[in-house]
């Protein structure tokens, strides 16, 4: 194993602590939704896992559905793992999601008990992992009843496959239900996972507020939009982006007029900042004490280490604030 990473990877990060737990994640997670899978560049993965460890990203985040095609993503992972990582497993949280379409048939893709336990050790053979540290019920399927979901995340980690469970995208209703029974049994709610950045949020009005009373984290992904508030869309759609890519979930007609006008002005913002836009609109779904952490997707290292300046600057004035909500409302 000739990865050795950097002596200084803890000096780089921030930490934050994940709700009423007593773990620590990174204010920055990477993110293996895209660019992880058999379709993509697998020496270029590597360094990108290898860049974020040495940059204090202890946070790796995935779901059996993720490549494409889905489960290459854990693979991947599962073989960057044991060529490069097998002495710092302890120093690393690793999650995994199960609930959406996985595999044919009536039990590949909802958030009944039978799904998840067959996905949790589908993931498990994938990534040869003994245990994941967190374990998240991936969305609520609208039929499966709460407690049937919530039962199997407890026998999760009783039959310790998990350290931890997470939700993920539950409406609030639902959501609390889950707090209130996975608390009762002793296996409270780790992290709540869900959508946020300038143009999406939805998870104010509620679930943020209600994550935080029942003491669970918060983490939020597509912090950029897949690249809306980034400079990449602000003069027309390049040809390799997401939105150019059809195996991507940004489709060109989410690339607005409106949004890109948008995206100009806040751009105008992070210049004063310092910063380019992504990093602000990192900076800016941060804001809030109680999000633990942000989720990043990367295509290349250099993409991933503009991301992580992000952390130079994570505060707002008052002024900056009133002028990024006048242009989030016009």
């Amino acid at each position: 194993m000739d990865y050795q990473p950097s002596e200084h990877r803890y000096e780089q990060m921030v930490y934050r602590r994940c709700g009423k737990s007593g773990l620590l994640l990174p204010a920055i997670s990477l993110g293996l939704w895209h660019n992880f899978g058999s379709v993509d560049d697998f020496s270029v993965a590597t360094d990108m896992i290898k860049f974020a460890f040495d940059h204090g990203v202890t946070h790796f985040d995935l779901a059996n559905n993720y490549g494409p095609v889905p489960g290459s993503a854990e693979e991947n992972f599962g073989k960057i793992l044991k060529q490069h990582f097998q002495c710092y497993r302890d120093e690393m949280i690793i999650s995994s999601k199960a609930g959406h379409e996985m595999w044919s048939g009536p039990y590949g893709g909802n958030s009944s008990r039978k799904n998840l336990m067959a996905s949790i050790d589908q993931s498990l053979r994938r990534t040869g992992l003994e245990y994941f540290d967190i374990f998240y019920s991936h969305r609520y399927d609208g039929v499966t009843p709460v407690e049937e979901t919530v039962q199997a995340l407890i026998d999760m980690v009783k039959q310790g496959k998990a350290l931890y469970v997470g939700l993920s995208k539950y409406p609030p209703a639902q959501a609390q239900k889950a707090y209130e029974w996975l608390q009762a049994a002793g296996v409270p709610c780790l992290v709540s996972q869900y959508r946020y950045s300038m143009f999406e949020r939805a998870i104010e009005e509620e679930s943020l507020a209600l994550a935080h009373e029942y003491g669970s984290g918060f983490i939020a992904f597509s912090p950029l939009a897949q690249g809306l508030l980034t400079n990449k869309y602000l003069h027309g759609i390049p040809e390799h982006s997401r939105a150019a890519r059809s195996t991507g979930f940004l489709r060109l007609d989410q690339v607005t007029e409106e949004r890109v006008e948008k995206a100009r002005s806040l751009d105008n913002i992070a210049a004063c900042r310092c910063q380019t836009l992504a990093q602000m609109a990192l900076a800016w779904a941060l804001r809030d004490e109680r999000m633990t952490s942000v989720i990043v997707g990367a295509s290349s290292v250099k993409q991933l280490s503009d991301n992580l300046q992000a952390l130079a600057n994570l505060s707002f004035s008052e002024a900056e604030l009133v002028q990024i909500n006048r242009i989030l409302q016009e």
